[in-house]
């Protein structure tokens, strides 16, 4: 077998249908077929063997999944909404700009440019931004599959390192996020050795600040466990409290108890939580500025 045997996908079927039905329909005869989005994590498995799918379905061009609007109060945005469009949507700008933020930071302008918002929670790589945005702000992702369609949760959807609630022939059609409502901040930060590497460690944090004091704080983790994480005890340190240094700092000790950090080779598990730290001290600054 000559060298870089392994750098072509197996041989597959491409399909690239007309409609959502029939996209199901094909995932209905085909269980071991896989979804084409934006393609920027799928195409690399593909070539390097990781997946060896019977069937490739693209629905890169299917209607309506590309589209962003507000209504209700809701921030809804279609599958196939690009990072790219999330950094330069007017409207991601105003009603979730934590959303803007963190798409800045995804990998490089070209995988911005094609990688989508659906295909990034349906991979769940633990340390992907989207998804712990969607935590921080108390998102919905609605899913459609042969049964019709349900909505789940952020808090439910993502179940371990690349698993998520996604049943079998089950494909997301939107995300939902509530509209930034007054007295609302969030702040976004990440530790990568450069700038769209993978992440060590990050934070999508969320509150309103009235007064100095904090309310409903959410603090969302990614890059240090095995899915993104909230960080419920830190944030119960800080309900009503005055966002001081020595309450950030009682925050910050208490993430020992959220998060139970992975490690990765050059970054151990408690290199990982104080990083956590860092940047929940940074957050709650900002948030408190």
């Amino acid at each position: 077998m000559g060298k870089g045997s392994f750098m072509k996908p197996v041989r597959f079927e491409y399909v690239r249908p007309a409609s959502m039905d029939e996209a199901l329909a094909v995932l209905g005869r085909h269980p071991e077929a896989v979804i084409l989005a934006g393609g920027q994590s799928l195409l690399p498995m593909l070539n390097m063997r990781l997946v060896a799918p019977s069937h490739v379905v693209d629905i890169s061009r299917l209607k309506g999944l590309d589209e962003i609007s507000i209504a209700g109060g809701w921030l809804r945005l279609g599958a196939l909404v690009r990072h790219c469009e999330l950094a330069a949507s007017s409207a991601v700008a105003e009603a979730a700009p934590l959303l803007k933020d963190a798409a800045l930071h995804i990998g490089h302008p070209a995988i911005r440019n094609r990688g989508t918002i659906g295909g990034s929670l349906a991979l769940a790589d633990p340390a992907a931004e989207l998804p712990a945005c969607l935590l921080a702000l108390g998102g919905r992702i609605e899913i459609q599959g042969p049964d019709g369609t349900r909505v789940l949760p952020a808090a439910e959807f993502f179940t371990g390192t690349f698993q998520t609630g996604l049943r079998a022939g089950e494909i997301i059609r939107a995300v939902e996020v509530p509209v930034l409502a007054p007295g609302y901040r969030s702040g976004f930060s990440e530790l990568a050795r450069r700038h769209g590497d993978y992440a060590l460690a990050g934070l999508a944090a969320h509150a309103r600040v009235d007064e100095g004091r904090v309310f409903d704080l959410r603090l969302a983790f990614f890059g240090a466990s095995d899915k993104p994480v909230l960080a419920l005890a830190a944030a119960r340190k800080l309900e009503g409290e005055i966002l001081s240094e020595a309450n950030i700092t009682a925050a910050a000790a208490a993430l020992g108890d959220d998060i139970q950090a992975v490690g990765q080779p050059g970054c151990g598990a408690q290199t990982k939580l104080h990083h956590c730290g860092v940047l929940t001290r940074r957050a709650l600054a900002r948030l408190a500025a």
